[in-house]
């Protein structure tokens, strides 16, 4: 069971960079209001530390001429603006649930996460015009120390921008954020290829510079294929398996809880709802089992992280035929 996820192995590490596990619960919070605050906390900090990065590297295009430095500093700059969609969302989803929206408002931070995924794919297009341009019509790129200097400071704000809105966005269970959490993970070590690119134009290959240009699309596509799952999931009520084996365990071993007949969850923003059907004794009292499933509720609440809400509906076991 433990070798199922490829923990230990190179291609796990690889894929826990780019696709880290959405069911971590170790450090969950369970509190819809605290959990949103803490994701617009996250969007600020990440918003000041993006826009600084990019500010840097945007000089250094300016002097250098630079187009994989270019392409870099556009997507740390359309990465730095997703903060500000995500940021709505959150603040919207702690607004109380109405006549009109009785689910509340969390669905506005998947809807934040397409946008996320819009901005990836535009970061991508202009990287490609830009790189693609280049090598037709060739350009010199000067100051190549201060271009690798450049690449250097974008690698490290990233990473930690990245590493951040990873860690948060798995804490409180926001798809979105994860997503770009990874947006600002790949805009990291694409920073990476700038340096190299610097490297190839100093060794005499002045054709590096925009090849470097297309290894970040590229890598910005492979990104925006693994953000896309996640967000795109989530819109259509995807729920991890172990989450949904979680709960059933916790139903069935509650008290007077004969069989789980059916269990439904989904998420809506960064909080979990569940709708239960449980089969209790059949000469059970209508207290009784309206008991259970009250009790069967609170501990689904209690045993799910990030769970919400639950509603638990009981009916009379009969007898299996056969």
């Amino acid at each position: 069971m433990s070798g199922e996820h490829g923990h230990g192995h190179g291609h796990g590490f690889v894929r826990e960079l780019f696709v880290p596990h959405s069911h971590d619960a170790a450090d969950s919070v369970d509190d819809a209001l605290e959990s949103s605050a803490i994701g617009i906390r996250a969007v600020k900090i990440s918003l000041v530390v993006l826009a600084a990065t990019a500010t840097v590297q945007l000089a250094i295009v300016a002097v250098s001429g630079s187009v994989a430095l270019f392409a870099d500093t556009v997507h740390n700059f359309s990465d730095a603006l997703t903060a500000v969609p995500l940021w709505i969302a959150f603040a919207l989803g702690r607004r109380p649930a109405s006549r009109r929206y009785t689910y509340g408002f969390g669905r506005s931070e998947d809807l934040a996460g397409l946008f996320v995924l819009a901005m990836i794919a535009v970061s991508a297009a202009v990287a490609a015009v830009e790189s693609v341009r280049r090598l037709v019509e060739p350009a010199p790129v000067s100051h190549l120390g201060w271009v690798a200097a450049a690449g250097v400071v974008g690698f490290v704000g990233n990473e930690v921008v990245a590493t951040y809105r990873i860690r948060v966005g798995r804490r409180i269970g926001s798809a979105a954020l994860v997503a770009d959490g990874l947006h600002a993970r790949t805009d990291g070590l694409t920073s990476l290829a700038v340096v190299l690119g610097a490297a190839g134009v100093a060794a005499g290959f002045p054709l590096a510079d925009p090849v470097v240009g297309l290894v970040i699309t590229a890598a910005i596509l492979a990104v925006l294929w693994s953000a896309a799952r996640e967000v795109l999931r989530r819109l259509m009520d995807g729920v991890d398996p172990e989450i949904v084996e979680s709960a059933e365990s916790a139903l069935a071993a509650e008290p007077g809880v004969v069989r789980v007949r059916s269990l439904r969850m989904r998420w809506i923003g960064h909080r979990l709802y569940a709708d239960a059907e449980v089969d209790v004794p059949d000469d059970m009292s209508l207290a009784q089992a309206h008991r259970i499933a009250h009790d069967a509720k609170s501990t689904l609440v209690a045993a799910v992280p990030k769970l919400d809400s639950a509603l638990v509906h009981a009916y009379p076991a009969h007898p299996v035929p056969g």
